[in-house]
């Protein structure tokens, strides 16, 4: 399917007997940003988690349904597909940012050597790629071996980016990225996020409703597990169709 990257197709997610999602639906545009909305416990981070199959690190969950990616048109959650497949294609950047206690160079060379990747000129390139596509090269570049608890958490949380960009993923996972940052380091993960679409398709879980309008392409608005309304996002934020993200875009709960 032409400009889609993935599609959800009647999505339930299961931890042990708690029914968490609920015939989920939506499809996912390439080289676009698709925000999730929705109040704390809606279900959003779990949705997220699907598309690079976390869950599967715990145990008793089952997933339900299919997510299509295309145009191989392989189903990512089903039990045939190994989830370390999923993940090479789908990287996830997370809350806080969460750098290794390595270098600078070896946080974003990780991703490589896991794959077996040594040649130091290839990871040189990789690296430096990597870094400048997170907008992080002019900053680092002279700081290669130094630790990378040393930069401050805006510049980590974009060494983290620049970890995650290192494989050539299809699409980047974004969970809540900037909910501990100021708003200085916000505004340039903003930026880059909107930057970062040519090269890859972004999943966004925020809660940060005016950061969604700022970004987003397409938003979803989940509730209790459910999407309730998903559509392009400035049609989301001036006319919604459904009551529900009408009063939950209008605070009057969430």
């Amino acid at each position: 399917m032409e400009n889609i990257e993935a599609d959800v197709k009647n999505l339930n997610f299961y931890y042990g007997d708690n029914h968490v999602l609920k015939n989920n639906n939506l499809k996912i545009a390439k080289n676009k940003i698709t925000a999730l909305i929705g109040p704390s416990g809606c279900g959003k981070t779990t949705f997220l988690r699907c598309f690079n199959r976390m869950h599967d690190l715990y145990p008793n969950t089952r997933y339900e349904g299919e997510i299509i990616l295309y145009p191989e048109e392989k189903n990512i959650i089903s039990q045939e597909i190994d989830p370390i497949e999923v993940r090479m294609q789908i990287s996830m950047v997370f809350q806080k940012p969460n750098p290794f206690p390595k270098s600078i160079y070896e946080n974003v060379a990780y991703g490589l050597r896991v794959r077996g990747i040594n040649k130091r000129e290839m990871l040189d390139e990789r690296v430096e790629k990597s870094l400048k596509s997170a907008v992080l090269w002019d900053e680092v570049k002279d700081l290669l071996d130094k630790p990378a608890f040393n930069l401050s958490g805006g510049q980590q949380q974009r060494l983290c980016i620049a970890r995650a960009l290192v494989t050539d993923p299809r699409i980047l996972l974004f969970d809540e990225p900037t909910s501990a940052l100021d708003p200085i380091a916000t505004g340039r993960i903003e930026e880059l996020m909107i930057k970062l679409k040519e090269e890859v398709t972004i999943i966004i879980v925020t809660h940060n409703m005016q950061q969604a309008a700022r970004i987003s392409d397409f938003t979803g608005f989940l509730y209790l597990g459910e999407i309730i309304e998903f559509s392009n996002t400035q049609q989301i934020f001036t006319v919604p169709k459904e009551k529900l993200t009408e009063n939950y875009i209008s605070g009057r709960f969430g």
